[in-house]
């Protein structure tokens, strides 16, 4: 399989070295990895079938409740901000928007935003382990309160600084020392940039997604709502 794979992407880089001035190796191979799914680790249905099983298995509960019953959140009597008592995560505040000819609402607006604490959000992490030379990708189906079905399908790391540094006073997040200190695992930084927000509901926020490769010889002890996926099937899925 990796002589096969090797192979095909010396076909595939030279058939693009006649098309354009590509050079980039990460680029053209990331390009070539989504043409056709070469996971070791199963089929997109068995992915598929993961995902679904993963969503009936998970038993957190969401309840709505008032602002006021928000263990640890608190109203600031003068802002009206809404913030956590331990100064972490975010805070709910007011903006108001002028000179806005340009949007639907030519005479400006006023409205709640999520401003992050210290603007930096958190880490989006992927973490890529070759099988047999052929690269693959670690991702979580991750409860969120605010998803839809509960679970979705997220990077290895999706972690605010604030969880990182456990202001919650809970578990440090699975899988975040790769990240933050690569060299101690040999990882190799493939792509690590600071990437905005929504800049219609979050103030100023920004996130930091990362892509690190380890090596082949690695050993991960996976939980059961991690797992190895092809850039073809990730592809696939969105």
């Amino acid at each position: 399989m990796l002589n096969k794979y090797q192979n095909d992407l010396r076909i595939y880089k030279s058939e693009v070295a006649k098309l354009c001035s590509l050079t980039d190796d990460l680029r053209i191979e990331t390009q070539f990895e989504a043409l056709e799914d070469r996971s070791l680790i199963g089929s997109l249905t068995e992915l598929e079938q993961w995902f679904l099983d993963q969503q009936k298995r998970c038993q957190m509960t969401i309840e709505d409740i008032t602002l006021n019953e928000c263990r640890g959140w608190s109203i600031d009597k003068d802002s009206g901000w809404i913030s956590h008592e331990s100064g972490e995560f975010f805070v709910i505040q007011g903006v108001r928007v002028g000179l806005s000819s340009n949007r639907e609402v030519a005479g400006g607006w006023d409205q709640p935003m999520v401003t992050q604490i210290g603007f930096n959000g958190g880490l989006l992490g992927l973490l890529r382990m070759r099988f047999d030379g052929i690269p693959h990708y670690l991702i979580e189906a991750k409860a969120e309160p605010g998803n839809p079905d509960k679970i979705q399908i997220s990077p290895t790391l999706q972690a605010t600084f604030s969880n990182l540094k456990q202001a919650h006073g809970g578990k440090r997040p699975r899988f975040a020392e790769y990240f933050e200190k690569t060299d101690k695992h040999n990882g190799k930084v493939l792509f690590s940039q600071w990437m905005s927000g929504d800049g219609g509901r979050l103030h100023l926020k920004r996130n930091k997604g990362m892509l690190v490769e380890i090596p082949e010889e690695s050993q991960i002890e996976l939980p059961d709502n991690f797992y190895w996926t092809s850039l073809y099937q990730l592809k696939a899925l969105i």
